[in-house]
């Protein structure tokens, strides 16, 4: 993994804030700090905090970072195969990234949030089910990609999110370009040494791959402990870091001190 440069992302939770002004200012910060990228999530309700509390959607709010950036990488970390159908995500995807001039990182998974479901009237089903509809839809981004006109504007890095050893990490090494789990240092060992078995399956080295964490959510990271923790991960061959960021405050006091770390790591 040492053939990437060590990156620092932070994930705005588009959650508690009233007012889209809080997170359209929190981005814009994120980019003057020098950060690698912004992701949001795609859910339509609270994951902590008041569960009826505010909440705001995924992809139009991509869209504005969009036009709101202009050096800073964006996605969702990440978005629910779920709730679109696949040809109408690949095609929503190439906009954002032609909005965004190339900047975009696609970010995928399964889905796993039962209250979205419910309330928005998509069929829940069970963990394998979902992710056998994951490795369905897939290939029909990619095929989807490859006949927009006009195409994305470049190969869209596409991320995918999880740790399921038999068929998420089967995914990983025959779609992605990111790997992102959220890690203790110990827990990541055996997953990556199973995502090398699957590369391993299909003649894929898997140094392709880059791997990104977020912190164990055991942890609570803040300035003063971010850069000791992104260490112990880093240690082990992460190469992209991710806090997650809460509303209504969006305190980025975790990220800058990572952003001076990581300025400092990539001289």
């Amino acid at each position: 993994m040492s053939n990437f440069p060590l990156r620092i992302a932070v994930q705005l939770q588009p959650q508690h804030s009233t007012d889209y002004s809080a997170i359209r200012d929190a981005v814009r910060r994120a980019e003057d700090l020098g950060v690698d990228v912004a992701f949001n999530w795609d859910h339509f309700y609270p994951l902590y905090g008041d569960p009826d509390g505010a909440h705001f959607e995924c992809w139009t709010m991509l869209g504005a970072w969009a036009e709101q950036t202009s050096r800073i990488e964006i996605g969702a970390l990440v978005t629910c195969n779920s709730y679109r159908n696949p040809q109408l995500l690949a095609d929503m995807a190439r906009t954002v990234d032609h909005i965004s001039g190339g900047r975009l990182i696609f970010g995928i998974g399964s889905g796993w949030f039962e209250r979205d479901y419910d309330e928005y009237g998509y069929e829940f089903g069970t963990a394998g089910s979902r992710l056998d509809a994951l490795g369905e839809a897939l290939p029909l981004i990619e095929q989807r990609w490859a006949k927009l006109n006009p195409p994305p504007t470049r190969k869209l890095p596409v991320l995918i999110g999880g740790g399921g050893e038999r068929k998420t990490l089967r995914y990983v090494a025959q779609h992605a370009d990111i790997w992102h789990f959220f890690v203790s240092a110990e827990s990541y060992r055996r997953k990556a040494e199973i995502l090398a078995r699957h590369c391993a399956d299909i003649g894929r080295d898997p140094a392709e791959i880059m791997h990104s964490a977020g912190f164990d959510h055991s942890l609570r990271v803040d300035a003063n402990n971010a850069v000791a923790e992104a260490k112990k991960l880093v240690d082990e061959g992460i190469r992209m870091i991710t806090v997650g960021v809460g509303g209504p405050a969006y305190d980025l006091s975790a990220v800058q001190a990572l952003c001076e770390w990581r300025d400092a790591q990539n001289r």
